[in-house]
């Protein structure tokens, strides 16, 4: 796999945190002040050092771009999956906060996930590899380039680059077959639990992904297949056609039709922000943009009814109960906060409806950060107003940090620039050959060449009969 070296030696992170300890100030009783800019930078400064303390990719003879895991492994609790998207929720705070400290160690961790292929399917993690696993990489590559991240070295591959070999190989026909009429299945080895299973998380990431690259290029083929997807999602009823709720997938040999209706928040938080980002590419098609506007208002209505009872992020299909949560779901608010920000900048029409209910949520995460040795450990029970110890749920507590962080920074959202384009100031790298070494991959119709510069494993759910319906998380592919 394709790595780059630290200059600042394998383990100057760790020397940072012990310089930096004494400086940084203990959340209080009534947890984070995030009353002002200046409060949350400085909340979110914190709570950056504090959930970096479960990254150890930076030291030697650890793995540069995961969080400690994967659990069959008995190494940590956590999948490849969510290391790209700590990688993601860093590139966020950069943008955010403008705060430095951390780029190395994330561009670092980003491009020794690479793989060979230079499509984040490195041979470490392929035979347990997800569509979703992928584009979770895939999404932080494409967000580095939309926020202007520093570039890669000249001979690593590039930000955009990398999330066109995402796309690539996810659009690829060897991705895709008429079972269920399309789209994406969950696992991409057919040897995997869940080969059989087609999900929402996977084809919603897929689409997404598609919806930014076609702002991001201008290039019309990311757009129809974009478009393509949604439509897939809905034609299969994973999206309900009256309450807009966005449910989990179904199985291929019942072609789909046996529709596992768990709710994520993030799944429809990503639809939500793919829609928006199709309403901003078609500006000047009003008949399109029209229909892109009522998904993103759907989308986002449903999300927020669903998902934010009182204003403030509930994960519906397990923070009833303590410890029913499984490391994938207790990272998922943090991911839905900082896609709805960026709505409210391809589609501001969203800003007002958006913009209060993300911040009553973000206070409230804030306020239960009161815990552990250091006062500012962070929980997940936003709505009860106290913080719960991340053992309660029996993990380090590394989904609960991203949580708080990506609340808190996203505050900031009016004051940080909207994604780029390659007309509006990018500066990443295109590579029309990108993902072609791997899998059969599809080109655009129109190649974007390298002079164009542009800016989880999800778990399934079963409903158990037996009078009361009980949610049993499957670890099926991770």
């Amino acid at each position: 796999m394709t790595t780059i070296s630290s200059p600042r030696g394998a383990t100057w992170l760790t020397a940072l945190f012990a310089a930096a300890a004494c400086l940084l100030p203990a959340a209080n009783a009534q947890g984070y002040a995030v009353d002002t800019p200046d409060n949350i930078r400085a909340s979110a400064k914190t709570l950056a050092f504090d959930m970096m303390k479960f990254y150890n990719g930076n030291q030697s003879g650890e793995i540069p771009g995961i969080l400690p895991g994967p659990p069959s492994d008995g190494k940590g609790d956590y999948y490849w999956w969510e290391g790209g998207a700590l990688m993601g929720t860093m590139v966020d705070y950069w943008h955010l906060t403008g705060d430095t400290t951390y780029n190395d160690v994330i561009t670092q961790g980003i491009l020794h996930q690479v793989g060979d292929n230079r499509d984040f399917q490195p041979l470490n993690f392929t035979a347990s590899l997800g569509n979703d696993d992928q584009g979770f990489w895939g999404m932080t590559a494409m967000l580095a380039a939309e926020t202007k991240f520093p570039n890669p070295p000249a001979d690593q591959p590039q930000w955009l680059a990398l999330a066109q070999a995402v796309w690539a190989t996810q659009a690829a026909p060897d991705r895709h077959d008429d079972t269920c009429n399309g789209g994406l299945r969950w696992q991409i080895p057919p040897t995997n639990n869940g080969y059989d299973y087609k999900n929402t998380i996977a084809n919603a990431i897929f689409f997404n992904m598609g919806a930014r690259l076609a702002r991001y290029t201008h290039n019309e083929t990311y757009a129809t297949w974009a478009t393509k997807q949604f439509q897939w999602i809905w034609d299969v009823n994973y999206i309900d056609h009256a309450s807009w709720k966005v449910y989990d997938g179904g199985h291929i040999e019942q072609n789909c039709t046996d529709i596992n209706k768990a709710q994520f928040s993030y799944s429809a938080a990503i639809l939500a922000q793919g829609a928006a980002f199709m309403y901003n590419f078609t500006d000047g098609d009003a008949a399109q943009q029209d229909i892109w506007k009522t998904r993103v208002q759907n989308l986002t209505d449903g999300l927020f009814r669903d998902f934010f009872p009182k204003g403030v992020a509930f994960e519906i299909a397990c923070e009833s109960r303590h410890g029913a949560c499984t490391p994938d779901m207790l990272s998922f608010k943090g991911y839905v906060h900082r896609w709805m920000s960026v709505v409210t900048q391809v589609a501001p029409f969203m800003r007002d409806t958006i913009l209060p209910i993300l911040k009553t949520s973000a206070e409230a995460a804030a306020k239960q950060c009161t815990g552990g040795a250091t006062g500012r450990v962070c929980g997940f029970y936003w709505s009860e107003g106290v913080f719960v110890d991340p053992a309660v749920d029996k993990t380090t507590g590394a989904g609960e940090a991203m949580d708080v962080l990506a609340a808190v920074s996203s505050l900031l959202i009016d004051e940080a620039d909207a994604p780029v384009t390659n007309k509006t100031g990018g500066i990443s790298k295109g590579d029309p050959n990108a993902g072609q070494g791997s899998r059969r991959a599809v080109e655009p119709a129109t190649p974007i060449t390298t002079a164009d510069k542009a800016g989880a494993a999800i778990c399934t759910i079963l409903l158990l009969a037996g009078g009361i319906a009980i949610w049993v998380f499957m670890n099926l592919g991770d």
